[in-house]
């Protein structure tokens, strides 16, 4: 079960790396599309500032493209070797796979790349830095 402290907790729940108490996300639904970059300045509870320079996020891109590997990999076992479609269905999985997934890898890549920096403290936990 994942708790509180786990780097993959935060990964998983979007929540603040350093306390694992609040959503770093304005709107939680990855699907709003209209806001699905919309990050809240910082944390309320430890106060933590999630954009720490211009640009910091540019460094998911590149977690997003191992993510997206990952995806189309499951797809391509799914659909090919565990459904046996042919090549194009299985190619056409792969590619509704990545589209209907999108927003998800994205905001998983974010998680997954600020968690590289921040660590968890449980110290801050309830307070104001």
């Amino acid at each position: 079960m994942l708790k509180k402290g786990n780097k993959l907790y935060s990964i998983l729940t979007g929540s603040c790396p350093k306390c694992h108490e609040e959503s770093m996300y304005v709107d939680k639904n990855p699907y709003r599309m209209g806001n699905i970059f919309k990050m809240n300045e910082r944390c309320s509870n430890c106060n933590t500032k999630y954009k720490m320079e211009p640009s910091f996020f540019y460094g998911a891109m590149y977690v997003s493209y191992g993510v997206g590997i990952a995806f189309a990999v499951a797809a391509f076992v799914i659909s090919y070797l565990l459904l046996k479609t042919s090549l194009i269905s299985s190619f056409i999985a792969i590619i509704g796979t990545l589209i209907f997934f999108m927003p998800i890898i994205m905001r998983l890549s974010r998680n997954i790349w600020i968690n590289l920096f921040v660590k968890y403290d449980s110290k801050t936990k309830g307070e104001k830095v």
